[in-house]
């Protein structure tokens, strides 16, 4: 058993970090409530956006707009989504995982390119086979839409030129604070709507307003560049409610070490008296004797 003062040493150790995991519980709380709040706002608007989106694509011919083109898979742009920073349980892990996974089995055989948002992606792909096209680790320092908005751009514009056949974004979708969903999510090409066989079909005379050309230049980039914005503000949430879960497991941990340090010292510290007594016991009986 290791002595009193090691023991006192690694208790006083433990509190240290309690403390540290505690403190950081509280500040992770209060930053999951406005990120859950944005995500909350943010969802719906989202949601209809991409359903109008699926629905004026699916009216369009693919030589209408450069966003609902299908071509043969060959180039494949893979938009990862991390965080920052560490301490948060496998938040990052389980998005490498799932990418990883999508290059080894979807996507076997094609020209994989990869945009990180996050530094634990960036570290990642840094060591790996795939092409670093870029990094907007900056993103989070900020999360608006205006500087969201730029990126989507740019992505849209390399699909528009051909460059890429495909792109998915892989990120972390909030469910709340203990539940992460690790989700592949198609971009672009726009898809048409899923076919519900439930639902009676019905052709749709759509009007359009202006005219398409003009829709397509408006409504379909306003709707990506949504669609990439909903999946930063999902994956903020999610590390925010991952790191307060960690944090709070983590506490928990050292409180129960804690416990198990103190009782560990305490019988210590009653065998050394104990010792101690028998010592000066002994001792006394020599001189009497």
């Amino acid at each position: 058993m290791a002595n009193l003062k090691e023991v006192r040493n690694r208790i006083v150790s433990v509190g240290s970090t309690m403390q540290i995991t505690s403190a950081m519980k509280m500040v992770s709380a209060a930053k999951l409530k406005r990120a859950q709040d944005a995500i909350v706002q943010m969802r719906p608007y989202a949601i209809k956006l991409r359903e109008i989106l699926e629905n004026l694509s699916s009216s369009l011919d693919s030589s209408e707009g450069a966003f609902t083109k299908q071509r043969e898979v060959k180039n494949v742009l893979l938009v990862v989504i991390t965080s920052n920073r560490g301490l948060c349980g496998g938040f990052n892990a389980n998005i490498i995982k799932k990418a990883s996974l999508l290059i080894r089995e979807n996507y076997k055989g094609c020209n994989i390119n990869v945009i990180t948002i996050g530094k634990k992606a960036t570290d990642f792909f840094k060591k790996s086979n795939c092409n670093l096209v870029s990094s907007h680790n900056e993103l989070f320092d900020a999360l608006t839409y205006a500087r969201v908005a730029p990126v989507a751009e740019k992505i849209m514009q390399d699909f528009a030129a051909g460059i890429y056949d495909k792109i998915e974004l892989v990120y972390n979708q909030f469910k709340n604070a203990a539940v992460q969903l690790p989700q592949n999510e198609q971009f672009l090409p726009v898809l048409p709507p899923p076919a519900n066989p439930n639902k009676k079909s019905a052709a749709t005379d759509y009007i359009f307003e202006p005219g398409k050309a003009e829709i397509v230049q408006d409504i379909i980039p306003r709707s990506l560049k949504t669609q990439l914005y909903k999946a930063l503000l999902d994956s903020q949430a999610s590390e925010h409610g991952a790191r307060m879960t960690a944090m709070h497991k983590a506490t928990d941990n050292a409180k129960e070490m804690i416990r198990v340090l103190k009782l560990n010292y305490n019988k210590a510290r009653q065998a050394a008296i104990t010792g101690e007594i028998l010592e000066i016991v002994g001792g006394s009986e020599a001189l009497n004797n």
